[in-house]
């Protein structure tokens, strides 16, 4: 037994209320006592339709039977009517009338039976039993569809509501009594998110496909307040028991939590991915380094050695008179290959180097020493060599520096890698003829600084002293697309095109790639920051750094 069954049972008999609405009193005394042999309660008579709809009201029976042909201007039809509309009983008519146009009117109210007079006993049990059972069914239904966590609406084929569940309403806000044979279209509204224009309602195509229809993403309810909902929905034919589709069910649902269910657990899922590419990186990053630490100390004894052995190798030869054969061409000298072997170890040492340093750098344990350093009296000594060298190229090279700068407090050792770093660039680059400048000032930089614990929130200006030093070489053009990738490992521009010198043998190209990474570096773990610009002929690298570290 389902439970439908049982819920058509629930009403026995002896529960059953009914009120008689016939304005021929001898016929409803009849009907009374025959209602009342089959065990029926009869609980009074009403013979207007005003008195059936206030008794109705008043009592609350459980079925109305009801005569169409009643005293007054409202007949029993229109009763009915409003009975339903207002109070849901079920109604049966008893009439005399079975006439095409009465028949007609009184399907339209969807009665629960019809039985023309004279009345057989048989014929009002079953009627009425019948009646009973579907209104339970009915009920039954209609209480599985207004408990439904979704909405549904069903039209006939002619796209008129017929029925309206309180989520439905709840989402549309549309009542029930409001929406009742309305248009579907008038009262369902449903739009595309992204572009905000009409979508048509699935209903439509249900009906046309006789098929389900699932509405996909992105869409929203315009609800009568003109407020939007994202909904999921589908839409199905409704068919008779002969196949005939004699209208459609729209469920729908608000989707707005299952949107931020999903993107919660969209971004849970992606931050468990981030920290996932996070370990990975940081497992490589740790293998990294150790490989660069162990290669770094591998890699260095033997090419101390291999240098120790060039020098030793060189002074035998130099004994024996070798290094200073007149009878053998300069370029097939040994002095020349020794040359060779001697640029390329110290090359490839100052690689070791670097890459320990960017290392260490890059752990925060690169050792700092601070001592306080004047600027007018090491710059000069530090730019003795390149001076040298650039007189032998035929460059100019000039030093301008205050006289009467203020000690810097940093670490002497990184100072000197980073100017020996961009002043080497520099003659390396530059053209015979070309200038280079070491310029170093002292400026003042505009800090701003917020008060927490004021209330207007006031913002403090003051300045900080800083030495600038700046490095400048003319004849050099860097592109603007090379300046912002000239700071990274390894990078380097090539040197006959880029800046017009001649090309050199690849054993003549010094320099590792890893030069200006370490020396950026180096600048902003001294809190300092440095910068390069390329115009008019002339490069500039810029390095500012604060007076106490």
């Amino acid at each position: 037994m389902n439970i439908i069954d049982i819920s058509s049972n629930t009403q026995t008999k002896e529960t059953v209320r009914v009120l008689v609405v016939e304005d021929e009193y001898i016929l409803a005394i009849n009907l009374q006592e025959t209602l009342e042999s089959l065990g029926y309660v009869v609980l009074d008579i009403a013979d207007s339709a005003e008195g059936a709809i206030a008794k109705a009201t008043e009592l609350r029976p459980n079925l109305i039977l009801m005569d169409i042909r009643l005293r007054g201007e409202t007949d029993g039809i229109q009763a009915a009517e409003q009975i339903w509309h207002h109070l849901q009983i079920p109604i049966i008519y008893v009439t005399g009338h079975s006439d095409k146009s009465t028949v007609e009117r009184a399907r339209l109210t969807s009665p629960f039976g019809y039985i023309l007079k004279p009345i057989k006993e048989q014929e009002l049990y079953v009627a009425i039993q019948t009646a009973l059972n579907r209104y339970d069914r009915e009920q039954f239904l209609s209480s599985v569809l207004r408990g439904m966590g979704d909405g549904v609406i069903v039209v006939d084929t002619k796209l008129n509501i017929k029925y309206i569940n309180q989520v439905a309403e709840a989402l549309t806000g549309w009542r029930w009594d409001e929406a009742k044979e309305k248009m579907l279209t008038e009262v369902i509204k449903i739009i595309d998110e992204q572009n905000q224009l009409p979508i048509e309602n699935p209903i439509i195509a249900a009906l046309q496909q006789e098929t389900t229809i699932y509405l996909g993403g992105g869409v929203l309810l315009v609800a009568r307040d003109g407020t939007t909902i994202p909904i999921a929905d589908s839409a199905t034919p409704l068919k008779n028991n002969n196949g005939v589709i004699t209208g459609a069910v729209f469920v729908f649902r608000d989707d707005t939590q299952r949107r931020l269910t999903e993107e919660r657990n969209l971004a849970a899922e992606r931050a468990q991915q981030l920290e996932i590419r996070v370990a990975e990186l940081q497992r490589l990053n740790q293998l990294k380094e150790d490989f660069l630490a162990t290669i770094s100390q591998e890699m260095r004894t033997p090419l101390s050695n291999i240098k120790m052995a060039i020098s030793v190798l060189e002074n035998i030869l130099d004994r024996q008179g070798v290094l200073h054969l007149k009878t053998v061409s300069p370029s097939d000298s040994v002095a020349r290959y020794l040359t060779i072997l001697r640029d390329q170890c110290e090359q490839e040492l100052d690689l070791i180097d670097n890459l320990l340093h960017i290392r260490m750098i890059d752990a925060d344990i690169y050792p700092l020493e601070l001592t306080s350093i004047q600027l007018q009296n090491w710059l000069p000594h530090v730019a003795e060599y390149f001076q040298e060298r650039a007189q032998a190229r035929q460059q100019s090279f000039e030093i301008s520096v205050s006289p009467n700068l203020p000690p810097l407090v940093s670490d002497l050792a990184s100072l000197t890698e980073i100017v020996s770093e961009l002043l080497n660039n520099a003659c390396k680059y530059t053209p015979p003829d070309g200038q280079i400048v070491l310029n170093v000032q002292l400026i003042y930089i505009t800090k701003s600084l917020i008060d927490e614990n004021a209330k207007s929130g006031v913002l403090h200006n003051f300045q900080v002293p800083y030495f600038q030093i700046t490095i400048s070489n003319s004849g050099v053009i860097i592109p603007k697309k090379e300046q912002s990738r000239i700071f990274e490992p390894f990078y380097r521009i090539a040197e006959s095109d880029a800046y017009g010198n001649p090309k050199r043998e690849r054993w003549q190209q010094s320099g590792t790639g890893l030069g200006l990474t370490l020396a950026k570096k180096l600048v902003e773990y001294l809190q300092g920051t440095i910068e390069v610009t390329s115009s008019q002929g002339w490069t500039t690298f810029t390095v500012q750094l604060p007076l106490n570290l």
